[in-house]
């Protein structure tokens, strides 16, 4: 029991460090895009009007070169058997590492905090699981400059961290990650695609071959609004 405490604190304390580095790091970087924002408009234009509208596209940009840390809850409808609620609170730190004067390395990390519901056969099913889920860092590589087309490729891995067998697949998974987007004028338009394949873990939970396809489309609003929809397919 001592063991699995100290198990499920260490992954917190990770959490809590992602978040931290984040929320103080990501203002140097918030100033910087800002700065450079004002730099490109005309002398006429507004400092803050250019400043904001970079920070938006950059904010949902899942690869720019600016240390963001989003949040993204799911609430899941109809999990069978009994037709229960499942929730996924996944936090998204994104960490651009330079790696040359034309490269970068862009780190994003997905670390899910899940509510399971139990199936019917498990003890107490009225009740459900809550913890962490398997962790899912990707890293893209990206070109500093790349026009109007901006995108990443690299390895994803998924990392057995599950503090309950319910909440994740027991498995150490590896595959290719490709991202893909354009922002003309107030629009950020792109498309996410991964697959892991399992290469180890427990001998008793099945396979992993996962396939993840997500578009996403944002429209920039006024005083820093914006319309988005982003729908996946697994």
């Amino acid at each position: 029991m001592t063991g699995k405490r100290l198990y499920t604190f260490g992954l917190y304390f990770l959490c809590y460090l992602f978040v931290f580095a984040g929320s103080i790091s990501g203002q140097d970087s918030t100033q910087a895009a800002s700065d450079q924002a004002t730099d490109k408009k005309p002398a006429a234009a507004s400092a803050e009007e250019g400043g904001g509208e970079a920070l938006r596209k950059a904010a949902q940009n899942p690869i720019a070169s600016l240390i963001s840390v989003p949040l993204q809850n799911n609430t899941n409808f109809g999990i069978q058997p009994g037709s229960r609620t499942q929730d996924v609170l996944n936090i998204q730190p994104v960490i651009p590492v330079g790696v040359s004067a034309n490269w970068n390395v862009i780190v994003r990390w997905i670390i899910p905090i899940v509510w399971q519901p139990l199936p019917a056969e498990a003890p107490a099913p009225e009740v459900g699981k809550y913890g962490f889920g398997d962790m899912q860092p990707s890293f893209f590589f990206s070109p500093k400059k790349s026009g109007k087309l901006t995108w990443g490729a690299g390895p994803v891995f998924q990392l057995p961290t599950a503090t309950d067998d319910y909440l994740g697949q027991g498995k150490l998974g590896v595959g290719p990650t490709f991202i893909a987007l354009t922002q003309p004028g107030h629009w950020t338009i792109g498309a996410l695609a991964n697959n892991v394949w399992s290469v180890a873990g427990s001998g008793g939970r099945p396979d992993v071959n996962q396939l993840l396809l997500q578009y996403f489309i944002n429209y920039n609003l006024k005083n820093g609004w914006y319309l988005g929809s982003q729908p996946m397919r697994n």
